[in-house]
């Protein structure tokens, strides 16, 4: 396995269906703006309630992505 260097940050995703929804939106999000994302941690997990019912899911999700090496960096810009 190579020797990785990643950062950490964190996200939060929401969905009115479900905990895996939210965790998949924000993951899918992150994508669109992060390069080599890698990995992710549910950290908290949260939502509100309207009128008496679940009205929204909110996870926190840690996600880890990878600085990438010159040729890594090479390689995604191509793509």
């Amino acid at each position: 396995m190579p020797n990785n260097t990643y950062v950490i940050t964190e996200i939060v995703g929401v969905s009115a269906t479900s905990i895996s929804d939210a965790i998949y939106n924000a993951v899918a999000r992150a994508n669109q703006t992060l390069k080599a994302l890698d990995w992710f941690e549910v950290r908290e997990v949260r939502g509100t309630i309207v009128k008496g019912t679940v009205g929204q899911y909110q996870v926190t999700l840690a996600a880890g992505f990878r600085y990438l090496t010159d040729d890594e960096m090479r390689a995604w810009v191509k793509n």
